[in-house]
């Protein structure tokens, strides 16, 4: 079975998983988008992106605090089967019900936290470690909706920047960055 998020965030992960892969040892300590955030500290995010996600789908608790080293031998291979994980933990449409004990919010908005979380700072690693990243049209619109609804929220605890104003010209997912609190046009 497959859900709408689960094949949303089949069509991201592949391309964040290959952003990844695409990191070199000797970046891990370069600065990314993310103020405070160096690439290593980010990655490690985005490994508990991507792990406790899994336990959100299932509607368990996580704790955000926990702070593992992922960045241990063979991680990238790990990462890349957390994020197959991941996909595969939000397929299931029960998962898409109700609300999560966890976060108080519907399990739908859940799952498009994961696909936002994915597609962004896939972005912010491939901008700090200069690989290109697609985002597919149809994440960026999920990805908008989602800001529609939590952009105001989120930012008030602390997950978005301030909006960055973007160009009238600017691409959709040059809006989207900017809606998260990133200028697009960053560079290190």
């Amino acid at each position: 079975m497959t859900t709408k998020t689960s094949e949303l965030l089949a069509v991201a992960a592949p391309r964040t998983v290959a952003v990844v892969r695409g990191i070199s040892d000797d970046q891990l300590d370069l600065p990314t988008p993310c103020p405070d955030y160096s690439v290593r500290d980010l990655l490690g995010h985005l490994f508990d992106v991507v792990v406790n996600f899994q336990v959100l789908a299932r509607r368990g608790e996580v704790d955000w605090s926990a702070k593992t080293d992922h960045l241990t031998d063979g991680w990238r291979d790990r990462f890349a089967a957390e994020a197959d994980r991941l996909v595969e933990a939000w397929s299931d449409p029960a998962t898409l019900e109700g609300v999560s004990p966890g976060l108080g919010l519907p399990q739908e908005t859940v799952g498009d936290m994961a696909l936002i979380d994915l597609t962004v700072h896939g972005w912010d690693l491939a901008r700090a470690t200069g690989q290109p990243v697609a985002v597919d049209p149809e994440v960026l619109a999920a990805g908008h909706g989602f800001m529609d609804r939590m952009g105001d929220t989120g930012r008030q605890m602390g997950a978005f920047g301030a909006p960055v104003p973007t160009l009238p010209e600017a691409t959709d997912l040059d809006r989207l960055l900017g809606r998260t609190g990133r200028d697009p046009a960053w560079n290190r």
